[in-house]
């Protein structure tokens, strides 16, 4: 399978990158599967440089911060009123409350239901099938409901933080993952506040405790530099520590 960076910046957009947003597909059935995670502020623009929004076969929520999901009410606009109206539902796999949650985003005077999209509750552990995709939440440490998502096809295994510190849900979720991308919003020496993120050095021990093969740092804030988080990951990680960028294609592969 592959994963696309659509957007990747933390906690709010950034002068060169949207919010959270990762486009995975993968080949099955003869034809490709389409799956994001997350659809963060600013994201429905970029993403449209990398695929049809009407294309889409599930969309997944990590959480119910607007850095996550709230161009999931774009996404309804344009399913609704494009060119080309969607002519079935679309899934949302979220935390529990985001059919409402949405509804007072795209509502002004009272929530206003998000037609043509139905939600399903994530539960920790359980997994949801997509096509070709097993996608399993694990429950992690962040101020709301949050999850990680670890993402299985064709033998291969892509886990994602989502947002959240240091946790016990870390180890199933990137247990042996082919590659894992983590959250670093914080650095070590500057951030001390504890439970909402990790640090850069946080997010390489828990990919190095759990044996993920591979690592990418996301969600950096506008504010970090990112040599500095590069460089706090590696005095942990052993091998590459590399950065989601906007537009990057990584192809996510079992060793061998």
């Amino acid at each position: 399978m592959d994963l696309t960076v659509v957007g990747c910046s933390g906690s709010l957009p950034g002068p060169d990158s949207p919010a959270s947003c990762y486009l995975v597909t993968a080949e099955h059935a003869g034809r490709t599967w389409r799956i994001l995670l997350d659809l963060g502020s600013g994201a429905l623009g970029a993403l449209q440089r990398h695929t049809d929004p009407l294309a889409l076969d599930a969309v997944v929520l990590s959480h119910l911060h607007p850095d996550h999901c709230l161009d999931l009410t774009g996404l309804r606009v344009l399913r609704a009123h494009g060119p080309r109206p969607a002519e079935d539902d679309l899934a949302v796999h979220a935390p529990a409350g985001a059919g409402e949650r949405m509804a007072r985003a795209y509502g002004v005077e009272a929530p206003e239901p998000m037609r043509g999209m139905t939600f399903s509750e994530l539960l920790d552990g359980v997994p949801v099938t997509v096509g070709p995709f097993r996608i399993t939440p694990h429950a992690v440490r962040h101020t709301v409901p949050a999850f990680g998502v670890r993402v299985e096809a064709d033998g291969a295994v892509l886990a994602y933080s989502g947002d959240t510190d240091s946790c016990p849900g870390l180890r199933p979720l990137l247990a042996d993952a082919d590659l894992a991308l983590v959250e670093a919003s914080y650095l070590e020496a500057r951030d001390t506040t504890r439970g909402v993120h990790l640090t850069a050095r946080r997010a390489a021990e828990a990919a190095a405790d759990a044996g993920a093969r591979r690592l990418v740092l996301t969600h950096l804030p506008p504010w970090t530099h990112p040599e500095e988080a590069v460089a706090e990951a590696a005095t942990v990680w052993r091998g590459e520590v590399e950065l989601a960028r906007p537009d990057l294609t990584l192809n996510v592969s079992p060793p061998g």
